[in-house]
């Protein structure tokens, strides 16, 4: 399985981004998938997680502002900034878990992604004000 993220630049305050991440090989449409970032000198955050099933749950930190969504056709998941503000300047890096998860458990899970299944290298975003 190999996850490859794109879509990541910088923009200022207020803007958007779309960051994509193409998993190939990976074959759990069941199971969820979601992002996460680490920004430097901070733990990771889980930010957004969507299950099999298309149900989905965000870090209040986001509510509101970003979305997930999956394209099961061509194995890609996406996140669709919106409103973005300097404090969501990190590297986010795409998830995809071996085993099944609630959202709640996989949004849990992603405090320590090494736990989840298949990460990839991840896509900087930085946003100036």
């Amino acid at each position: 399985v190999q996850l490859v993220e794109s879509g990541g630049g910088s923009v200022q305050s207020g803007g958007s981004l779309r960051l994509s991440c193409v998993a190939s090989g990976y074959t759990y449409s069941n199971y969820c998938m979601g992002w996460f970032r680490q920004a430097p000198g901070q733990g990771r955050e889980g930010i957004a997680v969507i299950n099999g099933d298309g149900s989905t749950r965000y870090a209040d930190s986001v509510k509101g502002r970003f979305t997930i969504s999956r394209d099961y056709a061509k194995n890609t998941l996406y996140l669709q900034m919106s409103d973005l503000k300097p404090e969501d300047t990190a590297r986010y890096i795409c998830a995809a878990a071996n085993f099944p998860m609630t959202t709640w458990q996989a949004l849990e899970t992603m405090k320590a992604p090494d736990a989840f299944g298949y990460l990839g290298q991840g896509t900087q975003v930085t946003v100036s004000s």
